[in-house]
């Protein structure tokens, strides 16, 4: 799934073409995409809108639209978008654009969504704060952490905690923190979550400035696929040995959720 480094990315590389461009034509090849309204409603109403000005908030992407609108997608586990790519493999909707620019929201699950609302609120009344910005601090964290007793790697996974990790990047997070994944939240003590506090923050920028990870479908806006992956420790390890301490990346679940670590580095509660 495209996590917070993934749609930054996205965000990032389709600003140049997007911007101060009209939408001069729509096609919806899968209409349970379009969330609200109807599929012929949303279209008629985003075309000949200008965008304006493109965000990103946790996982989701804001574009604002002259009409005041704003047209809101979530790339969920597969979904990419994609500029004048060479085919329309996979391709759920494609958005023509003035200059000739052809946006496709590619989609091999059709789990990928998009709606029109009124303004970011709604969203953003449900996600917890961005782990980038400036205002989380380490005591963001700890007021977070020391109010829960769930493990540590659900809490940060938690989108109405904290707006954007992933499993990957919070497998990366945990490893160089030294934390285990299923230690309780409010047990890691004001060093560790320092530690998971500078590892957090390390961790999604590093990502961001390789383009993301593309483990699985995730695609760049040019077609190319990120990079992030390549350097990581123990996220989709199997097989692979912790490069601390040579001991063999475990596998575990957690929540229900698959979750590498070393089981030396990272020592079990």
């Amino acid at each position: 799934m495209p996590e917070l480094p993934e749609v930054e990315t996205i965000k990032n590389e389709l600003l140049p073409h997007v911007i101060g461009r009209t939408i001069t034509g729509l096609e919806i090849f899968w209409d349970k995409m379009v969330r609200q309204p109807a599929a012929p409603e949303f279209r008629e109403r985003v075309l000949g809108r200008k965008i304006t000005d493109l965000s990103r908030r946790g996982k989701y992407l804001f574009f604002h639209l002259d009409s005041g609108e704003m047209l809101v997608m979530h790339m969920k586990m597969t979904g990419s978008l994609l500029i004048n790519p060479p085919d329309g493999n996979y391709a759920r909707a494609i958005f023509q654009l003035d200059g000739g620019v052809a946006m496709h929201f590619r989609d091999p699950r059709k789990f990928g969504k998009m709606w029109l609302a009124a303004d970011e609120s709604a969203v953003m009344s449900k996600l917890g704060p961005e782990p980038l910005d400036d205002d989380f601090a380490v005591n963001t964290l700890a007021g977070i952490l020391h109010n829960r007793k769930a493990p540590v790697k659900p809490v940060l996974l938690d989108q109405s905690i904290i707006a954007g990790i992933g499993n990957m990047y919070a497998d990366e997070s945990l490893y160089e923190a030294k934390i285990h994944p299923a230690r309780p939240a409010n047990s890691l003590t004001d060093e560790e979550i320092k530690r998971l506090y500078r590892a957090i923050r390390r961790v999604l920028r590093a990502a961001i400035k390789n383009g993301g990870a593309s483990v699985r479908n995730y695609i760049r806006p040019d077609g190319n696929i990120g990079t992030a992956h390549d350097e990581f420790r123990v996220a989709h390890g199997t097989g692979r040995n912790c490069p601390r301490c040579g001991t063999p990346i475990q596998r575990i679940v957690v929540r229900g959720r698959g979750t590498y670590l070393c089981p030396r580095c990272q020592v079990a509660p």
